[in-house]
């Protein structure tokens, strides 16, 4: 069948749908209606959809459009709910279960016919951790349906009209509900709305006589102080007392001032500091090897299971900066020095890697020498990996990797990954060539046609179509908050194989052959040079799709390959 995805970005969602229908075999276009509604109908008539479906639109459809085609509007919410602030409600309200709904779009919002809907449980997770895992899940799988009962024909959708519809409007969830009362609000209820609007759009508060919006939350167990008060920092973020604890908060946003530029989001200690240069706060450091019981801020963690060690680390987004960089591979020389036949690398949930931190990068002062400086940082990460010789090495994404994230990723013997990831291994809409030894690693997984194509084309790829390809050498068909177990499971029976020693063995040899035929020098030097080529140059398209990636300027988002109607296949 042939699909137009009509969306407002090329988001997370939107990507693995494009990519999940593709894997079904439908023909697949996208529209981004950022720029209006212009390109939306000029790709109609270009394209000729038998069915139009947005998976993420944050502005209704013209009335001509939705009369004159089938489009279904998925919408992050059960049926009968109604407006635009749907995941956010069920976080505030403590929902244990919540839904998506695919619908036919009409005049009122949210009000059309119902061809399918998915229900889905609501952990103490963030909203972009939830929209991004249990929500892309059930919204996946809602789509399936309603693509499948339209292509057969009979199915009548359900009308909103129907008894068994309960429907209820919900506002728009607006900064006055999110505003944290320090004095009065105890930690949880603050976690709750610092995790309903972790990404987008923040918690507005203050600091430092400043208003600035608040990203993301983690509790605290031990540091206390008076409620407001900031009291420590650690990997980049601060914490700051509740009345009755404490609370971690990775990044800040500073709130714009007429006439600025869009400000974004980045770790709060260098939001702080370029507030008040004397500001100083204690570090209060945690060992790498935390204690199951402790609930603090630890981005990066080891732990291990008999001659299993698990390297977890999650940072806001998927980004790695420099002193992420430097932290993790640190923390790989730790676990390298303990005795175990295999290594697994991944975070429990959400986000493996997206590769450099483009936010840090855009706030310093010299944004060129620091992308190298980043980008140094990621190589010596992979390096590292890649000459580890003596162990196996999994890479277990729990969730989405992108550029360097995904390159980090195939670095390791093996890469395991939940059946909802979506891989972008390529650089192409950043303006970027690229490193992270992927000229050795992608070749020698896919072949040279095939990481041509990859890099080219530069689309989303799923889980599934990645083991195809050789991306990925086992799919793991887990819930979100079941993966973390899987993956235990899986590693045990890794370990416990009676071939391991010999896989270690072919791989200290295949190492030492690949060296010999190129060094791994090689492949990062000529990486480098074209990388140090486009960073260094002013008018390389890279710095404006950055800084407009960054800020979410209209221009920004990277946008996949166009077809002239402003639809991209």
């Amino acid at each position: 069948m042939d699909i137009l995805l009509v969306a407002s970005a090329f988001n997370s969602l939107t990507q693995r749908v494009y990519a999940e229908l593709t894997d079904h075999g439908h023909r697949v276009d996208v529209v981004l209606a950022a720029q209006g509604t212009d390109p939306v109908r000029a790709a109609l008539r270009e394209l000729r959809p038998e069915l139009v479906i947005a998976p993420m639109l944050r502005s209704a459809l013209p009335e001509d459009v939705w009369r004159e085609h089938t489009c279904l509007i998925v919408h992050p919410g059960p049926p009968g709910d109604r407006g635009p602030s749907s995941l956010d409600w069920a976080i505030a309200e403590g929902a244990r279960e919540w839904g998506v709904t695919v619908l036919q779009a009409e005049a009122a919002m949210d009000a059309g016919a119902i061809w399918a809907a998915e229900p889905f449980p609501v952990p103490p997770v963030g909203k972009s951790d939830l929209y991004r895992n249990e929500a892309s899940d059930a919204a996946v799988a809602a789509v399936l349906t309603a693509v499948r009962r339209y292509a057969e024909g009979a199915h009548k959708p359900r009308p909103q009209t129907d008894d068994t519809v309960r429907v209820v409007w919900r506002d728009t969830f607006r900064q006055e509900r999110r505003r944290i009362d320090w004095e009065r609000d105890d930690t949880e209820t603050v976690l709750c709305k610092l995790r309903g609007a972790d990404s987008q759009p923040g918690v507005l508060d203050e600091l430092l006589g400043r208003e600035v919006f608040l990203h993301g939350g983690h509790p605290e167990d031990r540091l206390r102080g008076r409620p407001g008060e900031l009291l420590a920092r650690r990997a980049g973020a601060v914490c700051r007392a509740t009345r009755d604890g404490a609370v971690w908060i990775p990044e800040l946003r500073p709130r714009r001032n007429s006439g600025d530029p869009a400000p974004f989001r980045r770790p709060a200690v260098s939001v702080l500091a370029a507030w008040e240069p004397s500001l100083e706060l204690p570090e209060a450091a945690v060992p790498l090897e935390l204690p199951t019981d402790r609930r603090t801020l630890a981005d990066i963690r080891y732990r291990q299971r008999g001659d299993i060690g698990f390297l977890g680390f999650s940072f806001p987004g998927g980004a790695m900066s420099t002193d992420q960089c430097r932290r993790l591979l640190a923390a790989y020389e730790h676990a390298l020095s303990r005795p175990t036949r295999v290594l697994v690398l991944g975070g429990d949930r959400d986000f493996f890697s997206n590769g450099i931190h483009l936010n840090v990068i855009e706030a310093a002062p010299d944004p060129a020498q620091e992308s190298w400086i980043n980008l140094n940082a990621m190589d010596d990460l992979v390096e590292a990996v890649l000459r580890t010789t003596d162990r196996l090495v999994v890479a277990a994404l729990a969730g989405n990797a992108a550029a360097g994230g995904a390159m980090l990723a195939l670095a390791a013997d093996e890469v395991w990954c939940r059946t909802g990831v979506v891989l972008n291994p390529h650089y192409r809409r950043m303006g970027l060539y690229g490193s992270e030894f992927w000229t050795y690693t992608l070749p020698r997984r896919v072949g040279a046609e095939a990481a041509h194509r990859l890099t080219t084309e530069a689309l989303p790829v799923s889980a599934a179509s990645a083991e195809r390809l050789g991306l990925v050498n086992r799919l793991v068909p887990a819930a979100p908050g079941d993966f973390p177990g899987v993956v235990r499971k899986l590693a045990a029976e890794l370990a416990s194989s009676p071939f391991v020693d010999a896989r270690i063995a072919a791989k200290a040899a295949g190492r030492a052959a690949d060296d010999h035929e190129r060094p791994l020098a090689g492949y990062r030097e000529a990486e480098l040079a074209r990388m140090h080529t486009i960073f260094h140059d002013p008018e390389a398209p890279y710095h404006a799709l950055r800084s407009a990636f960054v800020r979410k300027t209209p221009s920004g988002s990277p946008r996949p390959l166009t077809v002239p109607a402003g639809a991209v296949r």
